[in-house]
């Protein structure tokens, strides 16, 4: 159990569920032509959850002396772990995330995709050791990689087999996938703000510059509550531009997307205590599910 909390088995259950609901709520439905089959989907969502889990150990690694302030209770890397095992840990998730990364990249005949994970296994590297510190750039940097775990799936089965007669068909559904990349990056976005004004205390004495200590927890908190508004107009305006005669989808993202961003609107307002912002944060998980889990409506809308 210490070993799947060090890798943050809730959000490597997160990514598989998006990139598998991708797959096959999305793509394989509508008889889109798709470069995967079995073997290679298994092998790209392996790939990007080593990656992905690599980087979250490499994170407490270089999270140990915060974490002491805002979280002693759920402390891994020191007492379960030495900091050596998670370092092995770390190279070895590595190793198999972007070795399986070259193979899927071969397979789908795409060799030069290899880079992607390469690029991503370093750039989470970077923003544990060096950019989680600085204003913003770490949130923005950690939430465009949450996305391209999204996005990935659309790279490597859509466009390998894109050609000029398929070309139309093909950017429809990915930009679809997209759309969800999107959501992706802005929800993770949101949390990550609201995990830095909880945070606030230990990062402070770690030295660390994010947006509550650079600009101060109340107005940290009134720009989380203006950015709240962008996923929430963005999906208002996506419902009523592709999908408002689907009664069944829009009740969905009324009652299970839309309200707890207008609640988390609320809440976060009046949120006080390090408990509401916790609140908030474990909120936003629960939107960026219900966002993913919406994958599974398009085969009644578009098929009906």
């Amino acid at each position: 159990m210490n070993f799947l909390n060090l890798i943050r088995w809730k959000n490597v259950l997160m990514i598989i569920l998006a990139q598998f609901l991708i797959k096959y709520t999305l793509l394989e439905p509508f008889g889109v032509n798709t470069s995967l089959d079995t073997l290679g989907i298994l092998l790209l969502i392996l790939a990007t959850i080593c990656i992905a889990a690599a980087g979250n150990i490499i994170n407490d690694i270089n999270d140990v002396e915060t974490d002491f302030i805002n979280k002693p209770d759920k402390i891994i890397v020191g007492q379960a772990y030495s900091e050596k095992t998670a370092y092995t840990f770390y190279i070895l998730l590595n190793l198999i995330g972007v070795g399986t990364g070259f193979c899927l990249s071969h397979y789908v005949e795409r060799p030069p995709f290899f880079i992607l994970f390469v690029l991503i296994s370093a750039l989470l590297y970077v923003y544990a050791t060096h950019l989680k510190r600085t204003f913003l750039i770490g949130n923005l940097l950690i939430s465009v990689l949450v996305g391209m775990s999204i996005l990935i799936v659309g790279i490597f089965d859509l466009l390998p087999v894109m050609t000029a007669s398929n070309r139309s068909m093909q950017m429809v559904f990915f930009k679809v996938v997209f759309d969800y990349a999107c959501f992706a990056f802005f929800i993770n976005l949101l949390r990550e703000i609201s995990k830095d004004i909880e945070d606030i205390d230990g990062d402070y004495k770690a030295g660390m510059n994010t947006l509550p200590i650079v600009i101060g927890r109340e107005r940290a908190k009134n720009v989380l509550t203006f950015l709240n508004f962008i996923p929430l107009v963005g999906i208002v305006f996506y419902l009523i531009s592709n999908l408002y005669k689907e009664i069944i989808v829009v009740c969905y993202f009324l009652v299970l997307v839309i309200g707890p961003l207008l609640y988390i609107s609320i809440k976060t307002y009046h949120a006080i205590t390090k408990k509401d912002f916790h609140q908030i944060s474990n909120i936003y998980k629960l939107v960026m599910l219900f966002g993913i889990l919406s994958l599974l409506l398009y085969k009644y809308v578009i098929l009906r």
